[in-house]
């Protein structure tokens, strides 16, 4: 039995779905039960746990092969703190399950202990989770290009790409079906110990290659428009983004533009197989009207 973690995310959502389509029994934990019948249509066990509580947690690993663990992105209150919350009782959580074998969701540059803003609050979840199963792999991923779906509104009514990365700095980015994919790959692998698995797509890419996506799939020029710094935390604070969840994002993108966004020596490398065309053709596919 595999029990997945952050199921109705991105990453978690297409973890569960790799399992699926493998044929592997799997238990999706989510937050409130109503959000589960999805997953039972798909043949998911469901479990119904806050992540802010061990023993329902320890319930939903209970039995376990293997499970995949997630610190959920920040929505309010400080990122750092809400860490030490949820890693604590995740670990704990695992530790009384007897978990054999875990895969933890987290990010190039997590090696970094600060100055990568919110991508330092995985690097201290992989310290919390370090040791919780005999066997655990550290998922390291690159930037979700189903993030940009965020401004893809903007994109298609307007043939803009707004940016807080430079358009020609290339870095590792990957969509969430292959972190799903690698993911599902790494809980079934035969394996003991201790691993670090960086994961990106097919090649790296920019915000100008993101444009340029768009640009093919919607049949028209799309420019890349960089966000000058000085205006990224008004932009934030207008999406409605917490303060303090703000300062963080913004110091992954200043770490990003000083280059800790970077593959490390040392762990094992993989890319999936998801171009840049497809993963934006399945962002637009969901804003066209039906259809359409």
């Amino acid at each position: 039995m595999h029990v997945v973690f952050g199921a109705n995310g991105r990453a978690g959502g297409e973890t569960a779905r790799a399992l699926i389509e493998r044929g592997e029994a799997v238990r999706v934990v989510l937050r409130r039960k109503e959000q589960g019948e999805t997953w039972t249509a798909l043949g998911a066990e469901v479990a119904v746990a806050h992540m802010e509580d061990a023993d329902a947690m320890a319930d939903a690993l209970n039995g376990a092969s293997a499970a995949f663990l997630v610190n959920p992105p920040p929505v309010s209150g400080d990122p750092y703190a809400r860490t030490e919350e949820l890693g604590a009782a995740l670990a704990d959580a695992a530790r009384r399950a007897r978990l054999p074998k875990a895969v933890v969701l987290s990010s190039i540059g997590a090696q970094h202990a600060s100055g990568t803003g919110v991508i330092a609050t995985l690097n201290r979840f992989e310290a919390l989770l370090d040791g919780v199963a005999p066997t655990t792999t550290f998922l390291r991923s690159g930037y979700f290009v189903e993030t940009w779906g965020e401004v893809a509104e903007t994109v298609m009514s307007e043939s803009v790409l707004p940016s807080f990365l430079e358009p020609s700095q290339k870095i590792p980015m990957v969509s969430t079906i292959d972190v799903g994919r690698a993911a599902a790959t790494l809980l079934c692998e035969e394996w003991t110990g201790k691993r670090v698995v960086e994961l990106a797509g097919p090649e790296d890419w920019s915000a100008g290659d993101v444009a340029a996506a768009f640009a093919e799939v919607l049949g028209r020029p799309v420019v890349p428009v960089p966000v000058p710094p000085e205006r990224r935390a008004a932009l934030l604070a207008e999406a409605g983004v917490p303060a303090e969840v703000a300062s963080a994002l913004l110091g992954m993108y200043e770490a990003i533009a000083n280059g800790l966004f970077m593959h490390q020596d040392g762990y094992e490398h993989r890319r999936g197989t998801i171009s840049l065309a497809t993963a934006i053709e399945r962002i637009v596919a969901t804003l066209e009207p039906a259809g359409h």
